[in-house]
């Protein structure tokens, strides 16, 4: 019996690092999920449960709606981009396929566009242009970022740097749930 993602999808495919990959639900009836994710008393702070909405303009989503930011870059849209904002640590322990590790701590510690990463972050990565020491966000990438989960606060520390350096809130989601729930719904980690 196949564990479907939804009644209408059992499975999605995506492009991780160039390389096709296939998102399904775990097939293991006895499996469990991963021990970095398992624990449910974290320290407050760092680790404070999350707002639903993080902030005005910024929509806030689910598995199904990174699913289909997921097919949608898989079908071409060059202006999407999923971001796993998490340290390259974590990253490497597994992330979602599809997902570039755009590391919050490394590359938007702060507002300071002349920190090394920023500027080029913005520039090379997120589509943003400088003009005349400004940004311009006219075509900038509309990001979908996550971290480890509810508790982690890396996004929206991200989200709100972004933010406060012009990003339109129209262009940056937030999976929340992170990691977290996407380990604990079985979900393909690659």
């Amino acid at each position: 019996m196949l564990n479907n993602i939804t009644l209408d999808i059992s499975t999605v495919e995506v492009l991780h690092l160039g390389k096709p990959v296939i998102i399904q639900r775990e097939q293991d009836p006895a499996a469990t999920i991963r021990a970095d994710y398992a624990a449910t008393a974290r320290k407050c702070p760092p680790y404070c449960i999350q707002h639903m909405q993080l902030a005005s303009g910024v929509e806030t989503l689910g598995e199904l709606e990174v699913l289909d930011c997921l097919k949608r870059i898989r079908g071409g849209d060059e202006k999407l981009m999923v971001v796993d904002s998490r340290t390259p640590d974590w990253y490497a322990k597994g992330t979602i396929p599809g997902a570039i590790n755009v590391p919050y701590a490394q590359n938007m510690a702060g507002l300071a566009t002349d920190l090394p990463g920023v500027k080029q972050t913005l520039v090379e990565l997120f589509g943003v242009r400088e003009v005349a020491g400004t940004f311009d966000f006219s075509n900038a990438r509309t990001l979908a970022i996550f971290c480890n989960g509810p508790w982690c606060g890396q996004t929206p520390n991200y989200i709100r740097t972004l933010l406060a350096l012009g990003y339109p809130a129209a262009k940056l989601k937030w999976y929340r749930g992170g990691m977290q729930d996407w380990c604990s719904l079985g979900l393909t980690v690659i």
